[in-house]
C-alpha cells in the first residue's frame, strides 16, 4: 500500500499551519457573506465598495507586515526597483477583482455548500494551467484524483432521496444550478480562480521570487484597488459608492467581519501559494465542503441530503488518492525566507 507523502504535501510546520488556517478562513468567508444578506438574499451595501475597502485593508496589512523589519522608504524603493513585477500583477489583480465581486453575486444565488461544490469544477482547469505555466506534467494518479474530485462535486446535483425531491421546489436555490446568468457567473468565477491562482504562484516562485512576499502583496493590492475603482466607474456607481449613507453601511458588524476575514484570506493565500502550490490549494478548497455543509446546517438550517454526503465522501477519497502522489513544491528553499521563519517561530512558541 502506498504511503501518504506527508513531507511532499507539507515541507514545513509553517506550511501545515497555513493549510489549516486557509481552510478555516475560507469556510468563514462563505458563512459570513451569507449571514450579511437580507431576508431576500440581497445585500444592503455596495459589494464593489466592500471589495475595494477590503483591498485597501489588505494593502495596509501587507505594508505593516513588511515594515516590521524595514522602513517605509525601503518599501517605496522596492516598488520603484521592481516596477516590472508591479505591472505583471495587474493580471491576477484584475481576475481576483472579478472573482471577489462574483463571490457576493453567486452566494446570493446559491447556499454556501452548493456554491463551494460548484467551484470545485475548477480542479481540472487548474491542473491544465499548472502544466502549461510550470511545464510540469501531472501523473496519471494525479489526474485520476482530480477527475474523481470533479465527479464528486457533480453528485451534489443529482437527487437521491424522496425528501430532497419533495423539498426541491422550496429549496431550488440550494439544490440546483439555475441555467442562464448564474451559470455564466459561476463559470467566469471558476476561470478567474484557476488562472489567477496559478499565475500568482508563477509570479511568487519565478518572476518575483527575489521580491519579498509582502512587497508582492503590496503590488497585488495596489493593482487590485485600481481595478475595483475602474469597475465602480464602469457600472456608474463610483460617486454613489462614497456617499455617507453608503459608507456608513460598511460599519455594520457583519460587513466588518466580511471585510476583515477576507483581508486575512488574501495574506494567507499568498503564503499558501508561496509555501505550497495551486493544486493543493484546490484540495484545501474541497476540504472546506465538510465544514461548510455542517455549519450551513447548524446556522441556516440547510439540510444535508444523501447526495451531499456522497459528494463529500467522494471528494475526501480524491484527496486521499492525491495525497499518495502530490505535486511537489517547485521551490525548496521556502523555509529560508526570513519573514516566514519568524512566523514559524511565533507559531512554535
Amino acid at each position: 500500500m502506498t504511503r501518504i507523502s506527508w513531507r511532499d504535501l507539507f515541507p514545513s510546520k509553517f506550511s501545515q499551519v497555513i493549510f489549516v488556517v486557509y481552510i478555516l478562513l475560507f469556510v468563514s468567508q462563505g458563512i459570513l457573506v451569507t449571514a450579511s444578506q437580507e431576508s431576500n438574499n440581497k445585500y444592503d451595501y455596495n459589494i464593489v465598495t466592500v471589495v475595494l475597502f477590503t483591498e485597501i485593508l489588505k494593502l495596509l496589512l501587507s505594508s505593516a507586515l513588511y515594515c516590521r523589519k524595514h522602513n517605509p522608504a525601503q518599501l517605496v524603493n522596492e516598488i520603484i526597483v521592481n516596477k516590472k513585477v508591479l505591472v505583471l500583477y495587474f493580471v491576477p489583480a484584475f481576475l481576483y477583482c472579478l472573482y471577489n465581486n462574483l463571490a457576493f453575486v453567486n452566494l446570493s444565488s446559491f447556499d454556501p455548500t452548493t456554491y463551494y461544490l460548484l467551484l470545485q469544477l475548477r480542479v481540472v482547469v487548474t491542473g491544465i494551467l499548472f502544466q502549461v505555466i510550470f511545464g510540469k506534467l501531472l501523473s496519471k494518479k494525479q489526474w485520476l484524483s482530480l477527475i474523481i474530485l470533479t465527479l464528486g462535486c457533480m453528485l451534489k446535483q443529482i437527487p437521491m432521496s424522496e425528501d430532497m425531491e419533495s423539498a426541491a421546489p422550496e429549496n431550488a436555490k440550494s439544490q440546483s444550478l439555475v441555467l442562464g446568468i448564474n451559470a455564466i457567473f459561476i463559470f467566469i468565477q471558476i476561470f478567474c480562480s484557476c488562472f489567477a491562482g496559478v499565475y500568482n504562484e508563477y509570479l511568487l516562485k519565478n518572476q518575483g521570487s527575489e521580491v519579498n512576499i509582502f512587497v508582492q502583496n503590496v503590488f497585488m493590492y495596489l493593482d487590485s484597488i485600481i481595478c475595483n475603482v475602474i469597475l465602480l466607474a464602469f457600472n456608474g456607481s463610483i460617486a454613489s459608492a462614497f456617499l455617507y449613507e453608503n459608507l456608513v453601511k460598511l460599519l455594520n458588524h457583519k460587513v466588518l467581519l466580511v471585510m476583515t476575514n477576507n483581508a486575512i484570506v488574501g495574506i494567507v493565500t499568498s503564503l499558501f501559494l508561496k509555501t505550497l502550490n495551486s493544486i493543493l490549494k484546490t484540495f484545501a478548497s474541497a476540504l472546506e465542503l465538510v465544514l461548510t455543509a455542517l455549519l450551513s446546517w447548524i446556522l441556516f438550517g440547510i439540510p444535508v441530503y444523501l447526495n451531499t454526503a456522497l459528494a463529500i465522501g467522494t471528494v475526501m477519497y480524491a484527496i486521499y488518492l492525491y495525497s499518495q502522489n502530490p505535486v511537489s513544491n517547485s521551490q525548496r528553499n521556502i523555509e529560508k525566507n526570513e519573514d516566514e521563519e519568524e512566523m514559524l517561530q511565533m507559531e512554535e512558541v
